[in-house]
C-alpha cells in the first residue's frame, strides 16, 4: 500500500475527537505497514524503505483485503528471515488479536500484556483496520493507569489526565479533589467512635477487648481491599461479565480466608488471654472478613449499575464503611459473650 492509499485510508477514518480520550480510537495511529495479501515480501521490503519516514510504529505489518479488512498480521522480523518470492498471505497469522475504537485503553494494555504483543489493531464493526495502539502509547496508559488507581484508593478522583494534571494543578485544586474524602473520613472516624463509645461496660469488663481493635479493623480492610483490587480490574477488563460465577468463587475464597483467620487468632488469643477472648476475636475477625468482602464486591458493582465509576467506591469511602461494621461486629459479639459467660 503506497502513500497515497496510506493517506486515503487515514481519512476514511473517524477523527479522534469522536471517540473518548480513554478510547482505543482516541490512542490509534494510522501510520502502519499495510499490505495487500498477494504482495510479495521483497515488494513489501520496498515499501518500506520507501515509506519508513512516514510510519509512527513497525512492530508489525498489516494485512487488509480489497475492502480494507483486517485479515492477517507478521512481525517485521519475519520480513527479513522470509524468501523475498513468498507473499504476505504465506507467512502472516490469522488469530488475531483486535480492540474496537470504543474499546477502554485499560483493556488495550492489559490484552497487549496477556498476549505478549508490541501493537493492537483497532478494527470497526466490519472488520476494517482503522489503526493500531502502538508499543509507546501502550507503556504511557499503563504508566497513566497505575497513577490513576493510586489517586482512587487516595480518594482523589477526576483529573482529566493524572500523570500531567496532578503534577501542575495548582494548590487549590489538589484542595478541592482532595479535602471531600479527607472530610468523609473525619466523619466516619467520629461515627466509629462513638460504636467504640456505645460498648463501654464491654470494654470497661474486658478492658483487654481495646487492644484488639486495630487488629480487628485492620484484617477487614486487608480482606476488603484485596477483593475489591480484584473485583474492579474484573469490571473494568472484561467484557462479558459472569457476575453469578464470579460471585460464587469470592464467597468460596472468603469463607477460605475467614476461617483460617479466624482459627488462627483465636487459638493464640486463648492461648494467651483465656477461652472468652479467644472466642470472641475468632467470631469477629471471621464474620468481620465475610463482611468486608461482601462490601468489597457490593459497592463496587452498585456502582457499576448506576455508570459510575467502580472505583469510586474504593479508598476512603469503602475503608469507612468496612471500619464502622467491623467494629460493631467486634463489640455486638464481645457483649454478647460477656453476658452469656
Amino acid at each position: 500500500m503506497d502513500k497515497q492509499e496510506m493517506r486515503q485510508m487515514a481519512k476514511t477514518v473517524p477523527s479522534e475527537k469522536h471517540f473518548s480520550p480513554d478510547s482505543a480510537g482516541s490512542k490509534k495511529t494510522t501510520q502502519i505497514p499495510v499490505v495487500y495479501p498477494e504482495l510479495t515480501i521483497g515488494q513489501l521490503i520496498g515499501q518500506i524503505e520507501k515509506n519508513i519516514a512516514h510510519y509512527d510504529t513497525i512492530n508489525y505489518v498489516y494485512v487488509v483485503n480489497k475492502k480494507k479488512e483486517l485479515v492477517g498480521v507478521f512481525s517485521i522480523k519475519e520480513v527479513f528471515t522470509a524468501p523475498k518470492t513468498a507473499r504476505a498471505k504465506d507467512i502472516m497469522k490469522k488469530e488475531l488479536v483486535v480492540v474496537h475504537p470504543y474499546t477502554d485503553q485499560e483493556r488495550v494494555a492489559i490484552l497487549a500484556i496477556r498476549h505478549n504483543i508490541k501493537a493492537i489493531p483497532v478494527v470497526d464493526k466490519e472488520r476494517k483496520l482503522m489503526g493500531v495502539v502502538d508499543s509507546d502509547t501502550i507503556l504511557n496508559i499503563l504508566h497513566s493507569e497505575h497513577l490513576e488507581d493510586i489517586l482512587h484508593f487516595a480518594g482523589i478522583h477526576k483529573f482529566n489526565d493524572p500523570h500531567h494534571d496532578i503534577m501542575k494543578a495548582p494548590a487549590m485544586v489538589h484542595f478541592q479533589k482532595r479535602m471531600p474524602w479527607l472530610m468523609l473520613g473525619l466523619l466516619g472516624g467520629l461515627v466509629a467512635a462513638g460504636v467504640v463509645g456505645s460498648f463501654e461496660t464491654a470494654l470497661q469488663a474486658q478492658i483487654v477487648l481495646a487492644a484488639f481493635i486495630p487488629t480487628v479493623v485492620y484484617i477487614a480492610d486487608a480482606v476488603g481491599t484485596q477483593t475489591q483490587t480484584i473485583f474492579i480490574r474484573w469490571l473494568a477488563l472484561e467484557e462479558k461479565l459472569d457476575f453469578r460465577r464470579y460471585v460464587f468463587r469470592e464467597v468460596k475464597i472468603a469463607l477460605l480466608m475467614a476461617l483460617l483467620l479466624g482459627i488462627v487468632i483465636a487459638a493464640i488469643g486463648s492461648w494467651v488471654w483465656g477461652t472468652l477472648i479467644g472466642g470472641i476475636l475468632g467470631a469477629s475477625v471471621f464474620l468481620g472478613s465475610l463482611v468486608a468482602a461482601a462490601v468489597a464486591i457490593f459497592l463496587p458493582w452498585l456502582f457499576f449499575r448506576l455508570n459510575y465509576d467502580p472505583a469510586i467506591a474504593s479508598g476512603p469511602f469503602a475503608t469507612i464503611i468496612r471500619d464502622i461494621l467491623s467494629l460493631l461486629l467486634y463489640f455486638t459479639i464481645a457483649s454478647s459473650a460477656l453476658q452469656l459467660w
